[in-house]
């Protein structure tokens, strides 16, 4: 039985990854306290529900112990990271139905948490505006709810973690053709849902032309 030091709160990644590697829990947890609130939100805006969404992270934190003996540190270690997580998101939609989180005509998520936060706290005015905001995300979320699971986990991957479309493609397994048709198919979507005119939108035709052509 191997015997550990309690690990200090100011070491290193590339430290705590080391003793974790070795079987040293208490670096492993030191190690996931520095991503947990990061997977953990991108688990909430995937599926929507937060039991799904605790549940799904502790997959994702499972699997990274088991597999925490084949990281190399060929990319960093939350690249590496997100590898597992977006196999786990993969798996998952197989077999569930996750309703999802929306977002802005700006493809930025939309803190949920903040809302309820300025419904409860704020003033009249705060609290008129996350009203808006809650409409506005309830509408997203029916738009982005005609797509199917791996266009909503195309678009949270560009948008939410900034993926490029190369990456993205690598990651799920599809071509960079396909992400780009995902992401544009949810704009539309979104657009829809919005009243926004899509076909006289400036933003809407740069889109179709960059996939047209294959960009």
């Amino acid at each position: 039985m191997k015997i550990f030091q309690a690990v200090p709160l100011n070491t290193s990644e590339s430290e705590l990854i080391t003793r974790a590697q070795s079987a040293d829990m208490d670096a492993f947890c030191l190690l996931a306290q520095q991503f947990e609130r990061r997977i953990y939100s991108l688990a909430l805006h995937f599926c929507h529900n937060q039991q799904d969404a605790e549940d799904l992270s502790q997959e994702v934190w499972l699997k990274t112990y088991q597999a925490l003996h084949t990281f190399k540190g060929e990319s960093s270690f939350y690249t590496w990271l997100r590898k597992i997580t977006i196999n786990c998101f993969l798996n998952h939609q197989r077999a569930h139905s996750f309703r999802w989180r929306g977002q802005t005509t700006a493809v930025q998520l939309l803190d949920m948490d903040a809302i309820e936060a300025g419904e409860r706290q704020g003033s009249a005015a705060d609290s008129e505006k996350a009203l808006l905001n809650r409409i506005m995300a309830q509408k997203v979320m029916q738009a982005l709810s005609e797509l199917t699971s791996q266009q909503r986990l195309i678009f949270l991957l560009k948008h939410h973690e900034e993926m490029t479309y190369e990456e993205i493609a690598k990651a799920v397994g599809c071509s960079t053709g396909t992400a780009k048709k995902s992401v544009f198919r949810a704009v539309i979507k979104l657009r829809e849902h919005l009243n926004i005119d899509v076909q006289a939108s400036t933003t809407f035709r740069a889109l179709r032309e960059k996939i047209e052509i294959g960009v």
